[in-house]
């Protein structure tokens, strides 16, 4: 009895996987149009040799070589013979001397001749050339035959007479070598050596400084930190005036405050007590200006002096970085001499000297920047707290007007700036009027004291520099920094550390969004503010993770930094690059046993590491 469950196969189903499966192989079919697919190129004969040739090059890696003794013998012919029927005298045959023996011993240009060694050292190897004119010791040669010896020094070998006439005596020359002595390292090995040591550090380098910075911004790009993060318009308003007016002022403030410190000198002693002498005036101004605890509230006037003995002590404290940043350069260039083989050191302590009086304005500017932001920010959420709802609507008109136009307008001159467009309508007074009337129309449509989810727009910006910057290869970040800082390791660091920050900050911040919400919500429950959050509920569970990514990191950045070598960012890719162009493939060779090496090394120590540490 036939079961119901029994379908009859439906004919349409058959007719769509035929077409499927068709779809299929034009798809393939196209692929390989496009890509050019051919394998008689493999066939040809000449490929073949060509990579049999290359092949057994890579197989042996320029590590070792052998001092050698070389033995040059020549033996005469005539090209063409002589009309008298006259030969060349033939050379001493002895038991002891190595000798050529040339058959025929005259021939015309194009015939085959067949030269034989005798008495060489055994497994001896060289070429035979064509030496044309009547000196033997002529250094032009023509043609190469290459020759190895027996274990009783003797050799055959065919070669074909160039078209080199001459009524003169000519010859053929025998250079053959042999190796003595022990093997010891090649000029490639010494080479690779410290080319794979500048990229191990490189990377090295890259991935701290990348990790430093990474980490900071990985809690901006979290999306579980940012969105419970709102605030009122006014309080974003304010907050958005302060960052650039503050960065601005910090900025050329401690650059003022460094153009003090250079116009004092660079005195070592001076420098020294400046460094000293900094932290102990910080330290009694902080206790004046914060004490412990008051039973009465101060007076304004007090209040206000505190505040300028806080913003005094923040210029010594700059100014102290940048003493500090004079006295290690001095040190740094006395140690350079002093150390010897250890100079090293000396150039550390002065790099890092000109890193601090580098960033000391930039970290000013930000200082200042965050304080004034934050500072106009709390104002804001005071007055929304305090100020009634109308009121509040018409200050949120006039100061999110204020703020749009503000960031637009310095969008709009890093346009011009970027562009070079030149037109103040639209870089300058065009963005000053759009950004104005769109923070009327956000202060017109939504609610005076509405929480607005200011974290999720930083979120946002955030997520997509970071996915902006990661989509460029660190190879073309590389050819950049190599215009900017020229040709060396010194600009695959830079292009490898910036590659590092958004890579890490991705990871980063995708590891502190999947972190447990029971310790936040624990923490928080306590009264904790967002940095005694971020401290004690995040920091503990991303600790493993964050170790994990960052070792990976390390072992990324040293197979990267081979291939940024290539536009001359450092490492051991340019020397690489260089045997290829030069078709050196045993060079090459050495250089890519080197990476290997070290990539399976990092490998094994890092997954120790990460079973120790996580």
């Amino acid at each position: 009895m036939k079961n119901k469950n029994d379908r009859k196969a439906s004919p349409w189903k058959s007719i769509k996987v035929g077409l499927a499966s068709l779809l299929v192989m034009v798809i393939l079919a196209y692929g390989f149009q496009i890509t050019k697919i051919n394998l008689e190129e493999l066939r040809s004969k000449q490929r073949q040799e060509s990579l049999i040739r290359v092949a057994r090059a890579l197989a042996k890696p320029d590590f070792f070589e052998y001092d050698q003794v070389e033995e040059v013998i020549n033996a005469p012919l005539f090209v063409p013979c002589l009309t008298d029927g006259s030969l060349p005298a033939m050379p001493n045959q002895t038991a002891s001397n190595p000798y050529l023996v040339i058959t025929p011993a005259c021939a015309n240009p194009g015939d085959t001749i067949q030269v034989e060694g005798f008495n060489f050292a055994s497994k001896a190897s060289g070429p035979l050339r064509f030496v044309p004119g009547n000196d033997p010791n002529n250094v032009v040669t023509l043609g190469r035959v290459n020759v190895e010896t027996d274990s009783t020094g003797y050799f055959i070998a065919s070669m074909i007479l160039p078209d080199r006439q001459s009524t003169d005596m000519q010859y053929i020359r025998a250079s053959l070598r042999r190796n003595i002595g022990l093997p010891h390292l090649t000029q490639t090995a010494h080479d690779t050596w410290d080319k794979i040591i500048e990229t191990v550090f490189l990377a090295l380098l890259a991935t701290v400084f990348g990790t430093i910075l990474a980490i900071p911004l990985s809690f901006l790009a979290a999306r579980n930190l940012m969105k419970p993060v709102k605030s009122p318009l006014i309080s974003i308003s304010l907050s958005a005036l302060g960052w650039p007016i503050g960065i601005a002022l910090g900025f050329l403030i401690v650059r003022e405050v460094g153009d003090i410190s250079n116009a004092i000198g660079s005195n070592i002693w001076i420098n020294l007590a400046s460094v000293v002498v900094s932290p102990m005036l910080i330290w009694l101004g902080m206790r004046w200006a914060i004490p412990p605890e008051e039973i009465n509230p101060p007076h304004l006037p007090i209040r206000l002096a505190r505040l300028g003995v806080l913003l005094l002590g923040v210029l010594v404290g700059f100014y102290g970085f940048f003493q500090l940043a004079s006295l290690t350069k001095i040190v740094g260039m006395n140690l350079r001499g002093a150390l010897g083989s250890f100079g090293f050191l000396g150039n550390f302590l002065f790099q890092v000297g000109n890193i601090v009086a580098l960033l000391t304005p930039v970290l000013g500017g930000l200082v200042a920047g965050g304080a004034l932001g934050s500072f106009l920010g709390r104002i804001g959420q005071q007055g929304s707290e305090k100020l009634s709802a109308k009121g509040l609507k018409t200050i949120n008109l006039f100061l999110t007007s204020i703020a749009g136009a503000t960031i637009l307008t310095l969008l709009g001159l890093l346009i011009n700036w970027l562009y070079q467009i030149g037109n103040p309508l639209y870089t300058l007074w065009g963005p000053m009027a759009v950004g104005g009337l769109l923070g009327i129309l956000l202060a017109i449509f939504s609610e005076a004291k509405e929480a607005l989810p200011i974290g999720m727009v930083i979120y946002f910006i955030t997520r997509t520099i970071l996915n902006a910057l990661r989509s460029v290869e660190a190879l073309i970040m590389a050819i950049v920094f190599v215009i900017a800082v020229g040709i060396g390791p010194f600009a695959g660091v830079l292009a490898l550390g910036l590659h590092t920050i958004v890579s890490l900050a991705k990871l980063y911040s995708e590891q502190v969004e999947s972190i447990m919400s029971g310790p936040l919500e624990a923490v928080q429950a306590t009264g904790a503010n967002r940095l005694q959050t971020i401290v004690y509920a995040v920091i503990p569970q991303i600790i493993p993770p964050y170790i994990s990514y960052t070792m990976y990191r390390w072992d990324i950045n040293v197979r990267m930094s081979t291939i940024i070598g290539f536009v001359g960012g450092g490492g051991i890719g340019f020397l690489l690059q260089q045997n290829i162009n030069l078709l050196n493939y045993r060079g090459a060779s050495a250089q890519m046993v080197a990476i290997a090496v070290v990539v399976a090394s990092m490998d094994y120590i890092s997954s120790v590491l990460r079973e120790k540490t996580i």
